[in-house]
């Protein structure tokens, strides 16, 4: 290659808690390759989903901006990308990188490129949004047409069986087949960006067998609990959504439920071999520089709360990994770094990597910064369920407008969030510090709807909690095959009212 600029491979997985690798010392779950990549570079332990849920989370990953600038803190399914904002595909194909995404997207319409050159799509089953999608294409290449979805498990519940077509057909392995023949198929002339999006371990929870299987060796950690989260009338409204949407499971089915999640995670973590494997063999591993990070966690059952959308280590704090070229000295190997990190840093980290100026429009910074930032805010959804933190490296704060709650946790004495320190008064500073982040960074209905007046966090009352029942079953799939109606893109479904 004549462009000595190294190729660059962004893996990105949905749903994966930051606390689920072996080499952060969960005593379950196996990761052997990504413990691997862990010590071939830095692993941050406090890396934050900005809105841990999948849209707006991902125009965070690609724009390098903040849900105010981009616009999105909600779930926008037909909120297109914004033109005035440059994509982190837009920068290295500006470059002189041809770009390439395989996976899930979560862009509207979902054919949009948003700047790659090009993308393999794998959209979890929305063909009402548009299409064509790849991975069903490919489906109905190997004769089974409109089948994703015929194990009847759902993507917003905690359902589980094996994988009911054959192991080639998982999106797992479609994913990463996929990527590693695009990759022997580049320009050799170019470096690369490539973008590798996982689906997996986001339900639905339907693992290949053999990883099943493996796990039934292990007895999964029980799930945490705290004095806070025992009662559910005196949750916070929000929360009170959740455990309404996601009841509570018997311990021996949340048992199962959390092997079939480690399953998908293992699976992933294996099938990253085969494109590592190709990177290696192609002659492109010593010059490629990889960064590992997902869109948000999941719960898991723990303090009683199942999926994403709160600010708990479970929900918002993620696994990020980068490794650099072998020859790499700002980065080193077996280093952990526990900076503040946000998935806003993705884009500004890689293009710093690549020699690439930054887009004026970039918020983040890059994780090699000599000076880590001192807070990170987040925030997410508009509603009674809203929900922003505020977080110094140790103190996180959550506020919930709805009904002005407020939690704080020092993580360093607290690291499972049991103790609420936010009536402590020895606390007493680091909360008026934290809030007055929040108050700076407020924006749309914080200041709209009068929630932060002043510089202050008033929030609102949001009267008795109802209780709503799932009517659509979390938004269940079906056959797709013929494909299934359109119906109004904006309607969300699966989704705690």
């Amino acid at each position: 290659m004549s462009d000595t600029r190294p190729n660059v491979l962004l893996i990105t997985v949905d749903q994966w808690p930051g606390h689920m690798l072996s080499c952060a010392g969960h005593p379950t779950v196996l990761t052997p390759t990504l413990d691997q990549l862990a010590r071939n570079g830095i692993r941050y332990t406090n890396a934050y989903a900005e809105t841990p849920i999948c849209i707006p989370a991902r125009r965070t990953l690609m724009t390098g901006t903040t849900t105010r600038t981009h616009g999105d803190r909600v779930f926008g399914t037909t909120n297109t990308m914004p033109k005035h904002l440059p994509t982190i595909a837009d920068a290295f194909r500006g470059a002189g990188y041809q770009t390439l995404c395989v996976g899930k997207l979560h862009v509207y319409p979902p054919r949009d490129r948003i700047g790659f050159d090009n993308v393999l799509l794998s959209e979890e089953g929305r063909p009402h949004l548009g299409g064509p999608d790849d991975h069903d294409i490919y489906l109905a290449d190997q004769g089974h047409p409109g089948k994703q979805f015929l194990h009847g498990m759902n993507n917003n519940n905690y359902m589980h069986r094996a994988w009911h077509l054959p192991e080639d057909c998982h999106v797992t392995n479609w994913a990463s087949f996929t990527m590693a023949r695009e990759m022997r198929r580049r320009d050799p002339t170019r470096p690369a960006f490539w973008c590798l999006s996982y689906t997996a371990p986001h339900p639905p929870l339907v693992p290949l067998q053999t990883y099943m299987d493996l796990y039934r060796q292990f007895i999964p950690p029980a799930p945490l609990a705290a004095p806070w989260s025992a009662a559910d009338a005196e949750l916070p409204f929000a929360l009170k959504m959740v455990r309404n949407y996601w009841p509570a499971l018997p311990p021996h089915v949340l048992e199962e439920v959390r092997r079939a999640f480690y399953a998908m995670a293992t699976h992933i973590d294996h099938q990253l071999r085969v494109v590592i494997g190709t990177l290696r063999e192609e002659g492109l591993l010593d010059d490629t520089v990889i960064l590992i990070t997902a869109d948000h966690g999941d719960m898991l059952g723990d303090h009683g709360l199942y999926a994403k959308r709160t600010y708990y280590q479970g929900s918002s704090n993620i696994p990020c990994i980068l490794v650099g070229r072998a020859a790499d000295t700002r980065i080193g190997t077996d280093r952990v770094d526990h900076r503040l990190v946000g998935l806003q840093d993705v884009m500004p980290t890689l293009l710093d990597l690549a020699g690439i100026p930054v887009p004026a429009t970039v918020e983040g910074q890059s994780m090699l910064a000599p000076t880590p930032r001192a807070v990170l805010t987040g925030d997410t959804l508009e509603n009674n369920g809203a929900t922003r933190m505020a977080h110094d490296g140790r103190h996180k704060l959550i506020w919930y407008p709805a009904g002005n709650a407020f939690q704080l946790f020092d993580l360093e004495r607290d690291p499972t969030e049991v103790e609420n320190r936010a009536a402590d008064p020895d606390y007493g500073a680091i909360r008026a510090r934290l809030a007055a982040a929040l108050a700076e960074a407020a924006w749309g209905s914080d200041l709209d709807a009068g929630w932060v007046r002043d510089g202050v966090l008033h929030g609102f009352d949001p009267g008795p909690y109802p209780g709503r029942p799932d009517r659509s079953l979390s938004g269940q799939r079906g056959l797709h095959y013929p494909q299934p109606p359109a119906f109004a893109p904006d309607k969300m479904v699966g989704f705690p009212t």
